[in-house]
């Protein structure tokens, strides 16, 4: 309660931050568009409306939470758009708000878009009064009407565009309806950059010794901020760590008087000042719909809202989710893994492209070393390239598309509510799903996702089972084909994997500090997937594969290429050996696991083309060993490139025993039991 402003480092609220990453170059100095708003309400759907394929997508400065960028055009105007994360309000709970409130803070938007659920108006309208009395440029996008006038909820738009002040325009989005009236809107307010308007609309009152504050507080900062004077009140009497450390910056003489004036407040009411500011504004915006929302006495209930309900219901969900899975499996596993990569494999690959390479070097460069990086067994061409393109892209890139499909139709949220419960126990929320979700299909790229999940307990944790026990899609393919002539050893491979899961995941939960997470989601409609909307989300995925995973995978043929010129990987073979041994394996399978550390697929099909002269329990034991073995070098990049240095070696350190540790008990468990498979 009495605590003083001090100076801090404030790496979010540096004032030469302007755009980031590789979109730097495309929206440095354009008219900047800001689109806000809570999860699940269309932003991304407008992004995509405003901007097209012209997106770039990095970390926020300083953070890991993801920042989608890009730049279109408006008749003849060029603007620069950011769509930022989720947030509920100004004052920031999470990771992602904070850098959703940074954005506001730190750069100068022409235009802020709020987009809001319509039918959910009552509980969004409180952040647009607040960015409303930040003095900035704010458009209210009154999004999923269509879903809105089928609940009967009635709006009057005009009413409430005189009580607000600023434009409000009712739209669906994802349909195009009203699109066009808001480009309109954002092009005619994107001319120019605005300067933030001291001179804001007052429309929310508060408690009188709040306002006194406020008053007494707009008095004394005299600093240059982005926001109105009213607003940094606001927050720096709320205890927002970065505009106090902004304001500590630019008030330094004026320090004391102005914790005198929030001590004062502060003693004045039994609840925390953000508890009360936060009932003022909820306060505000019910008076403000009293005459301009109607809701119906009663809510329809369809099949929509019937299915929903049984999507998110334990008895009904779970076989819900097993059919989703089975069609992931046929789509992804059969399509993907099996037809695609067999055409472009053994057909592309192995036809036209690796024996004419192949053939170029061996015509034209004299150097067996320099043929060996190009092409032969492990060359950039011949297996960095070929794995990246015949290997992994048919299967991310049809997972790219069905998980397109799924998440437009509305199914991942209630997803994340119905797994909330279990993941709760593992130090996770329903969140987490997504990446876990995303991990059957690329280790790779679920460990970036992590990124969007709430705490950097959360991320590790997620990072260490993705390592641990979620095989990617290739890996999986082809252990199903190892298992899929024994049902029994399908059965005892994923109880133990998913027991393995359960068994970290639990104390993992107990054993490291922090925060338990927390989980509010809003739910948006179920509805049909729209075609234009599932290609852009898999053109901009399949972009990034492209631009961040491909040069792992020639970086991996390097490294191979390396270790056979100098011997080194004989040298790991003969060291491994014991760990085979203990694992009851035959010799040949050490190198099996050495090359499944650059390619998981390779080391199961290294299992595969060795299961001549193994028996069904060695099978099974280098199945679940390899699958809870280390990751693949992509996997391990990325976790060095997200949680840092100590994160992955940590991991892997903790992950290569315990995977030999577990094979070995199994081994010795069917041993002592008498079990043949």
């Amino acid at each position: 309660m009495g605590e003083s402003i001090t100076l801090q480092p404030a790496p979010h609220i540096s004032r030469t931050q302007g755009c980031h990453g590789g979109s730097d170059k495309d929206t440095r100095g354009l008219p900047l568009v800001a689109i806000v708003g809570s999860p699940n309400v269309g932003k991304s759907v407008l992004f995509n409306r405003l901007t097209g394929a012209y997106v770039t997508v990095s970390n926020y400065p300083g953070t890991t939470v993801e920042i989608a960028r890009g730049y279109g055009k408006l008749g003849d105007q060029k603007i620069g758009v950011v769509d930022t994360p989720g947030m509920y309000r100004l004052l920031p709970l999470t990771q992602e708000e904070q850098v959703a409130r940074d954005i506001l803070l730190i750069e100068q938007p022409a235009v802020v878009i709020h987009v809001v659920d319509a039918k959910n108006l009552d509980r969004m309208l409180p952040m647009t009064l607040q960015l409303i009395e930040s003095g900035l440029p704010v458009v209210l996008a009154a999004n999923l009407m269509d879903e809105a006038d089928r609940l009967g909820v009635r709006i009057d738009l005009r009413a409430l565009e005189i009580a607000l002040g600023i434009p409000v325009v009712g739209t669906a989005i994802a349909f195009g309806k009203g699109t066009q009236e808001l480009i309109k809107i954002v092009m005619d307010r994107s001319k120019s950059i605005n300067e933030i308007s001291q001179d804001y609309r007052h429309l929310i009152d508060y408690h009188p010794q709040i306002e006194e504050a406020i008053r007494q507080l707009g008095l004394r900062l005299q600093g240059n901020y982005r926001l109105s004077r009213r607003s940094i009140s606001l927050l720096v009497m709320q205890r927002d760590p970065h505009v106090t450390t902004l304001v500590a910056e630019q008030e330094f003489s004026r320090l004391e008087e102005i914790n005198d004036i929030i001590r004062h407040a502060e003693r004045s009411f039994v609840h925390p000042l953000s508890y009360v500011i936060a009932n003022d504004q909820r306060e505000a915006s019910k008076r403000m719909l009293g005459d301009v929302l109607i809701h119906p006495d009663k809510r329809p209930h369809g099949v929509r809202e019937m299915l929903s309900a049984l999507m998110i219901n334990p008895l009904t969900g779970l076989p819900i989710l097993a059919a989703a899975l089975y069609l992931l499996y046929q789509f992804v596993g059969v399509i993907g893994a099996q037809k695609l990569v067999g055409f472009l494999e053994n057909q592309v690959f192995g036809v036209y492209i690796n024996p004419r390479v192949d053939a170029f070097l061996a015509a034209t460069i004299p150097w067996q070393a320099v043929r060996d990086l190009i092409g032969g067994e492990y060359g950039l061409i011949t297996l960095g390239l070929r794995y990246a393109v015949a290997l992994i892209l048919p299967i991310v890139g049809t997972f790219f598309l069905l998980f397109s499909i799924i998440e437009d139709s509305g199914y991942l949220p209630r997803l994340a509510l119905l797994i909330d419960r279990i993941f709760k126990k593992i130090g996770l929320n329903g969140r987490a799903v997504i990446p876990m979700v995303l991990g059957f299909g690329c280790d790779t790229m679920a460990t970036i996702v992590t990124r969007t999940l709430e705490t950097r307990r959360e991320r590790f944790l997620s990072t260490l089972l993705l390592a641990l026990a979620i095989p990617c899609s290739a890996q999986l393919g082809v252990m199903l084909g190892l298992m899929a002539a024994n049902p029994l050893m399908m059965i005892f491979w994923t109880g133990i994997v998913a027991g393995v899961f359960l068994l970290v995941g639990l104390l993992a939960a107990r054993l490291m500090p922090g925060e338990k997470p927390t989980f509010y989601m809003e739910l948006p409609p179920l509805r049909l997937p729209t075609l234009t909307n599932v290609l852009i989300k898999t053109y901009t995925r399949l972009e990034w594969y492209f631009r961040e995973v491909l040069p792992m995978f020639l970086f991996a043929s390097v490294i191979i290429w390396l270790g056979k010129l100098t011997g080194a990987f004989d040298v790991i073979v003969r060291l491994i050996l014991p760990l085979i041994h203990w694992l009851g394996l035959p010799d040949q399978a050490a190198v099996a696991f050495l090359f499944g550390f650059f390619r998981r697929d390779y080391g199961a099909a290294g299992l595969y083309d060795l299961q001549a002269v193994m028996t069904n329990n060695q099978i099974l034991v280098a199945a679940i060993t390899l699958t809870l073995f280390v990751p693949c070098i992509a996997q391990f990049s990325v976790t060095i490139k997200e949680r840092g240095w100590k994160a992955a070696l940590g991991i892997s350190a903790f992950v290569f025993p315990f995977a030999f540790l577990i094979g070995g008990l199994v081994n010795w468990m069917l041993n002592i039991s008498g079990i043949i498979l």
